[in-house]
């Protein structure tokens, strides 16, 4: 039966996703723990330099460079359960050790090392949704894997605040590790044999010209994944887009702890409001972009997001000390509108446009370019802290961010003109799954 035949039934029915959304969930509840007290443990009680902030992100992000198209590759072409199981008890492992962890010199390797295992997890997962829902639920399975990843925004950071006023961040850590055990044994009840059914169908469901993955060199695959990219216009200026506000945003994404360190020397629970706010926003944005158009403006959704980061980011620069924790919520609020709005269009953009056998090396690709920015970006971003403060960088990077989403909207109809084709188009299937 195809996807077009089956009854349209709610997506909150289709219990295997389900148990893998809610081993996704639980491991990224858990993440917003973990990321909130490793800021806070280097920031405030080491003390660290904005340029040895600088240095989280990069050893984060060098894995994703140096592995994310294979990683994609591997999640096409291995079982994706397996993969998401090991991601997670390593990821645990590696989390324990990281609470451990005495100074810079040993937290950076563990986190790089994290990274790198956690690299298979996100592509696995995207391919994973990608062809355990119908085709009429895409939209919907989208927004609730942003919903679960912007609502951990809300109760980790403010469970995480109440955790460090009491505790340490080291409790924190431990969370975060506690939350991956749990995501792993969620995800020991899915059998193989349940999604094995449904990737039957989906293939199926392409027609019978389109080869397992399996069955292809892995060098074949690789290449096709980039030759898909580099042969559609609408996802390379998705990909070139994306690159660029991410390469503005993530040159002041690890420097809120600087900047509020010197809003809020005494209060390290503040960040965390100002992440909840900002989880909120999400929220909101995703429910709104739900109710949306679903094949149209890109150009606007995208560069509406990044409007409205630029301004939330800008405001926060121009916030003096000793602020009060209400203009830091509603810049935070507004920081989260955006964030959903850029989320949810771009990840349902790849996911839409993509051939449901090649999302894995979609989103491997996509990992491997914004990991490069997450390379170059933050140091210089920490550079730019030490020299003119945080303030006025803040200030200065949201009106750039601002500039580029004015421009994504103004050429919106030329890097993203209507849509030309399915990616479910049999001719298109063909091609793709041959390597042509």
């Amino acid at each position: 039966m195809t996807a077009s035949q089956q009854p349209r039934s709610s997506l909150l029915h289709n219990k295997v996703y389900m148990r893998v959304y809610t081993a996704f969930a639980a491991a990224t509840f858990g993440d917003w723990f973990d990321a909130l007290a490793i800021q806070v443990l280097v920031g405030y009680r080491w003390q660290a330099s904005p340029l040895m902030l600088a240095l989280i992100p990069v050893a984060i992000a060098l894995p994703n460079v140096l592995l994310g198209s294979v990683a994609g590759t591997l999640a096409d072409r291995l079982n994706k359960l397996t993969l998401m199981r090991m991601c997670d008890l390593l990821a645990a492992v590696l989390t324990l050790l990281v609470l451990f962890a005495p100074n810079m010199l040993w937290l950076l390797p563990l986190l790089a090392v994290r990274s790198a295992i956690s690299t298979l997890n996100v592509p696995a997962q995207q391919s994973l949704t990608r062809n355990l829902v119908r085709e009429d639920q895409l939209l919907q399975a989208t927004s609730l894997n942003g919903l679960v990843n912007q609502g951990s925004k809300i109760a980790g950071p403010l469970l995480g605040g109440v955790a460090l006023s009491m505790l340490s961040p080291q409790w924190c850590i431990l969370l975060c590790a506690i939350f991956r055990v749990c995501s792993y044994l969620l995800l020991l009840t899915v059998k193989d044999a349940e999604a094995g059914n449904v990737h039957q169908r989906m293939d199926q469901a392409s027609g019978p010209e389109a080869p397992s993955p399996g069955k292809i060199p892995f060098g074949t695959l690789w290449k096709e994944g980039w030759s898909f990219i580099l042969h559609s216009r609408l996802l390379l200026a998705t990909m070139l887009f994306g690159f660029i506000g991410t390469l503005a945003i993530q040159m002041i994404d690890f420097q809120f702890t600087s900047l509020f360190r010197v809003l809020a020397p005494s209060e390290e629970s503040m960040l965390g409001w100002m992440v909840a706010a900002c989880g909120a926003g999400a929220i909101l944005s995703i429910m709104g972009m739900g109710r949306l158009k679903q094949d149209a403006g890109y150009g606007w959704k995208l560069g509406s997001g990044y409007i409205l980061l630029g301004l939330a980011i800008g405001g926060l620069g121009l916030l003096p000390a000793g602020v009060s924790v209400v203009p830091v919520l509603l810049l935070g609020f507004l920081l989260g509108l955006g964030n959903g709005m850029l989320i949810i269009t771009f990840n349902y953009c790849l996911q839409k446009e993509t051939p449901p056998h090649m999302t894995g090396r979609i989103f491997g690709i996509q990992s491997t370019l914004m990991g490069a920015v997450m390379i170059i970006a933050p140091l210089l971003g920490g550079l730019l802290v030490e020299a003119a403060g945080p303030g006025r960088v803040f200030v200065n990077f949201g009106m750039v961010i601002v500039l580029i989403g004015l421009l994504g909207i103004g050429l919106g109809r030329v890097l993203w003109p209507t849509r030309q084709y399915s990616p479910m188009d049999p001719a298109i299937s063909k091609q793709s799954a041959v390597g042509e």
